[in-house]
């Protein structure tokens, strides 16, 4: 079981690290997002490449974030039923929810957008927009990476319920009720 709290700790302090990323790239994406407006609006002047950088940091925020979700258990789902339920059985759920479904569908994006970014790579990849942003491969990486952390918080979510099954009493309780925000 120290094995499996050991993974738990690393990984959740990896997803922790890339949040506080995610957090402060919403930070930056806020400013640019108010900065273009503001130029737009007042001054009659925009910026591709601005624009551009604006969806590229808001996927980021969305890649770079999703594993911290996960590990915050703050992702969506349907609560009607699962809210009702006992710890056990969450966690059952939760197992299989995680096998079967995340863990293929990263597996799959990984797989399938290795030669995505690999090729945007070797073409130098820039924004086809007259005055867009160069090295668009770097935000293509992205993607992989927060499959990567998504696959990795994934194996943390399982070893955590398998020890909740096992009766490892060293499990943290969440003190949040579903859905409350922590501020």
């Amino acid at each position: 079981m120290e094995v499996l709290r050991k993974f738990e700790y690393a990984v959740d302090r990896l997803s922790g690290a890339f949040g506080w990323l995610a957090g402060w790239l919403c930070i930056l994406m806020i400013a640019i997002v108010f900065i273009d407006v503001i130029a737009r609006y007042l001054f009659e002047s925009g910026s591709i490449a601005m624009q551009e950088m604006e969806w590229h940091l808001f996927a980021a925020v969305f890649l770079l974030g999703a594993a911290y979700t996960m590990r915050e258990d703050a992702n969506v789902r349907v609560d009607v039923f699962y809210e009702k339920m006992s710890t056990r059985k969450k966690a059952v759920i939760d197992i299989f929810g995680t096998v079967f479904f995340v863990i293929p569908m990263c597996t799959l994006i990984l797989y399938s957008s290795f030669d995505f970014v690999t090729y945007s790579y070797q073409v130098q990849e820039v924004s086809n927009d007259p005055g867009g942003l160069p090295y668009r491969f770097v935000f293509k990486a992205l993607l992989p990476l927060g499959y990567f952390l998504v696959l990795i918080q994934s194996c943390a979510v399982i070893s955590r319920n398998i020890r909740l099954l096992a009766g490892d009493k060293a499990i943290p309780v969440k003190n949040t009720a579903p859905h409350q925000e922590k501020l």
